[in-house]
């Protein structure tokens, strides 16, 4: 393929991606196919002589969106939002020109250097304390990684690596293997399960601290630490979760965050969904006790108009993560090392997109103002949700009603709850999952697309009600 022809093809797949977003809600939420649908489609091999772009262009709707869940219609609302916006897009399609792999600062100086720059702006649009910024002259920064899974585990491999080196300046004798056996973390039973993974994939223990409320409190983690002493173990690591995926619940950092530093434990803020909401003052007093956190982390990829992957990582003191996954092969070393952070080092993979682009765009293209309308906007639709659910006496919401999540079920057994969920999806007009904290299984409604509007919400409860009545009536 030549320009001129990529010009066309480009051009085309732009009208279709609008034409396609638009009129997003028009679309079947959920697709009906089954598992093996799409093989049938399509030749059992790579075509020996190339094909005309216009006949990809007309598979798209024959072979694959027959298969797709459309997270950004407005009738879907499970899980939480990933975002979408146009000039992230776009900024993608110039990631993928420029197509470098920026694993050092000579790789391509922009491609750091912009990410040190927007990992900065972003920490300043949520008032992070300054030692968690370049910016600072501190040992602070930003780093961009690709799910707020990653950014657990590099936390945590960035705390067991301190630990050690910590355990073997007091007792020299005992070897690595000894120390990582007694080491553990601590996290909320409410924490993501992607929390649990870390330990698993770290190659240490997790301890589940029971939750007040769907929330940990500082008495309850320091209650855990202490028994953990006493037992000879050594607590190194504590995850502190600010918006759970089950109810979108808080954990009191301000409570635990002194506590783990009372107790020389690494405090990781989990704040994957709920983070984006922190770029509102009113809703900053959900972060009270950052500064007693040594990393943070939230996705822009969940509610900024950021497309995925990009998951936002800022650490007080990088140099334990840095030299915990410090291989410096001849052929990656480069005269400037030192002077700037080559960013390899600061994650799992060697290779990294240039994603900061896509928060450079929107920033600029959004403005902070739009990016705090659309946040609060979608803090209002659940409201909206929540009390339409309040208003049916059939209904209870099972959780306080947080950001842009509603957690509501019928009044009664769990096996209803089930029943209505699974008529719901079935209807095909709106998708949702469950949860369940305590026994208690629940229904989440959470507002996830940028298309959204007060209809519908309205539309949505209505399908909801619809459900519910046909139950009625079947029973």
């Amino acid at each position: 393929m030549e320009a001129p022809e990529f010009k066309d093809f480009a051009k085309t797949m732009v009208d279709f991606i609008a034409e396609y977003l638009e009129n997003i809600r028009e679309r079947r939420v959920l697709p009906e196919v089954k598992p093996g649908y799409l093989k049938p489609l399509i030749p059992d091999a790579a075509p020996e002589k190339p094909e005309k772009w216009q006949d990809v262009m007309q598979d798209i709707e024959r072979v694959i969106m027959p298969g797709v869940t459309h997270w950004h219609s407005p009738k879907f609302h499970a899980y939480f939002p990933t975002a979408n916006s146009y000039p992230a897009i776009v900024a993608d399609m110039l990631s993928g020109a420029i197509a470098c792999i920026g694993f050092t600062w000579i790789a391509s100086p922009a491609c750091t250097e912009l990410e040190v720059v927007m990992m900065d702006w972003l920490g300043k649009m949520l008032d992070l304390p300054a030692e968690f910024l370049a910016c600072s002259g501190g040992k602070g920064g930003g780093v961009i990684q690709g799910t707020a899974s990653e950014s657990t585990l590099v936390a945590l491999l960035g705390a067991k690596a301190k630990k050690v080196q910590e355990v073997k300046a007091q007792h020299p004798e005992w070897d690595e293997h000894t120390i990582v056996g007694k080491l553990v973390g601590y996290c909320s039973d409410q924490a993501h399960s992607s929390v649990e993974r870390a330990g698993l994939l770290g190659g240490v223990r997790l301890r589940s601290v029971p939750s007040d409320n769907h929330r940990m409190r500082g008495d309850a983690l320091e209650k855990a630490i202490k028994q953990d002493l006493a037992d000879g173990l050594i607590p190194f690591y504590a995850v502190v979760t600010l918006g759970t995926t089950n109810s979108c619940a808080f954990d009191y950092l301000d409570e635990c965050g002194p506590v783990g530093n009372k107790h020389n434990v690494w405090i990781h803020v989990d704040a994957a969904y709920a983070g984006s909401a922190f770029i509102c003052p009113e809703y900053r007093h959900l972060m009270k006790g950052i500064e007693t956190a040594d990393s943070f982390n939230f996705n822009p990829h969940k509610w900024m108009l950021v497309n995925f992957d990009c998951s936002a990582m800022w650490l007080k003191d990088p140099s334990w993560v840095v030299n915990a996954f410090n291989v410096d092969p001849l052929y990656l070393k480069h005269d400037m090392q030192g002077s700037a952070p080559d960013y390899r080092h600061w994650q799992i993979p060697l290779g990294r997109r240039f994603r900061a682009l896509k928060l450079w765009f929107v920033l600029r293209l959004y403005g902070v103002e739009n990016l705090q309308a659309h946040i609060r906007r979608h803090c209002n639709f659940a409201k909206q949700f929540g009390d339409l659910c309040v208003a049916d006496s059939r209904f209870e919401l099972a959780a306080e009603v947080n950001m842009g999540l509603v957690c509501f079920r019928l009044k009664g057994s769990n096996e209803n709850n089930e029943a209505l969920l699974k008529r719901i999806n079935g209807r095909g007009n709106i998708h949702m999952v469950p949860a369940k904290i305590k026994d208690v299984y629940f229904l989440r409604m959470a507002v996830c697309s940028r298309f959204t509007k007060s209809e519908d919400m309205e539309y949505s409860w209505k399908e909801v009600s619809a459900a519910a009545d046909e139950m009625e009536k079947e029973q």
